[in-house]
């Protein structure tokens, strides 16, 4: 018998196959540039992900959990009793939060997909969402795909000291914030430390963010994956420790920044029983579970002893010091980076202005990838100078990268 020839074809029905809710968003700007870094053989300090894999001992765990053939299976749906137990202990000892590890507690495929869940859970079409620009850019796909409106509250430079806290960074403006909200205003989604700016946000602002919360009868949905990794004088500070925020915030929490294992997609939500069940809701359907054997490292990573997280925030800060002034060195203006493990510089020292296209030249120019900031942002022309470096990385990594872009400019 001849064998049949397929002669279908996509629909000719003229509608676009991509659904418009996601027609803005095309490939992201993180695979655009790395792809960029292997074709150059540039120094990739765009993607936040480190060169070095975590603790041996955690890693370890993992090897025994598969060899034990924990997790090989589908885990329990809010995730491993183990895991979940551990989040609590850490938030409780870190912060002085007490939640249900059976009822308020769910393992997600990284803070990625917690950000998809709680959104898409959370939200109805026409619903607004209050965000702090410029954003990590699931957001404003997420809160797309749930049939959201994105309402930015932008985040401005601003010069010399601010709440004890000195160098150039960017700030909230407070009244800015207050003014986005309307009636049909459902969440503020918040990011501290913030990525990319390096902000973290102050005691003064999470207060009022609270006030206006609790005021304004609002759902909070915060990112604090950088969490472990604040600099000089910043203090991480969760938004659901603050008076009215316990019973309306979820919380987004990361394995991968912590532990330097951002291949494992392990991260969780934190909140009262019932936003917890409608994210788990979503989440259900989105990926049922995940990362079954990395699930019980995890546990133990976040038992490591305060000499852990205290050392990665010390190498950390070397790196960060290292790149901040080999750029100095080359000509950019450098922002302070309170915490996360990014820079965002200014170009406009250098001549330029247009950081999508500074970025696209850099890997020929200097042999260095970064990332533009005005793709976190709707108002493009606010981010336009602005571009950001990425320090997870070796220090003689940093050094050579600080090396070609002095001899470039």
């Amino acid at each position: 018998m001849a064998a049949m020839t397929s002669t279908a074809s996509a629909p000719d029905s003229g509608r676009p196959l991509l659904n418009r809710r996601l027609a803005e968003f095309g490939t992201t700007i993180f695979a655009e540039m790395s792809a960029l870094a292997v074709r150059t053989g540039s120094i990739n300090l765009g993607q936040g992900f480190p060169d070095t894999d975590g603790p041996e001992e955690i890693r370890e765990a993992a090897v025994r959990a598969l060899r034990d053939g924990r997790g090989n299976q589908y885990p329990p749906g809010p995730g491993v009793p183990e895991l979940r137990t551990a989040i609590t202990a850490h938030q409780q000892r870190r912060y002085g939060l007490s939640y249900d590890p059976d009822t308020e507690v769910l393992v997600t495929a990284g803070a990625t997909e917690a950000i998809a869940a709680a959104l898409l859970a959370l939200l109805e079409p026409g619903d607004e969402v209050v965000a702090l620009e410029p954003y990590y850019d699931s957001y404003a796909a997420c809160i797309a795909m749930a049939g959201g409106t994105r309402v930015p509250v932008t985040l401005r430079p601003s010069e010399g000291p601010r709440d004890g806290v000195a160098g150039r960074r960017f700030r909230l403006d407070l009244d800015e914030l207050r003014a986005a909200v309307t009636d049909r205003t459902r969440l503020l989604l918040i990011n501290t430390p913030h990525n990319p700016t390096g902000t973290v946000l102050t005691r003064a602002e999470l207060t009022a963010i609270a006030e206006l919360a609790v005021e304004r009868d609002l759902l909070v949905v915060t990112d604090e994956v950088y969490e472990h990794l604040v600099f000089d004088d910043a203090e991480h500070l969760p938004l659901a420790g603050f008076p009215g925020m316990r019973e309306r915030t979820l919380t987004i929490g990361s394995a991968g920044k912590t532990f330097s294992f951002t291949g494992w997609k392990v991260g969780w939500v934190t909140g009262t029983p019932g936003l917890v069940s409608a994210v788990r809701s979503a989440k259900q359907f989105l990926t049922y579970v995940n990362s079954g054997p990395f699930q019980y490292a995890v546990a133990e990573a976040l038992s490591l002893p305060d000499s852990y997280f205290d050392a990665f925030r010390a190498d950390m800060l070397v790196k960060r010091d290292v790149l901040a002034a080999g750029l100095r060195d080359a000509g950019f203006d450098v922002f302070t980076t309170a915490g996360t493990y990014f820079i965002t510089t200014d170009i406009r020292p250098l001549g330029e202005s247009d950081g999508f296209a500074f970025c696209r030249a850099l890997p020929e120019r200097a042999g260095v990838v970064a990332i533009p900031n005005a793709v976190f942002y709707d108002h493009r022309e606010a981010g336009a100078p602005f571009v950001r470096f990425a320090f997870c990385k070796k220090v003689e990594v940093l050094e050579e990268a600080a090396k070609r872009l002095k001899g470039a400019f």
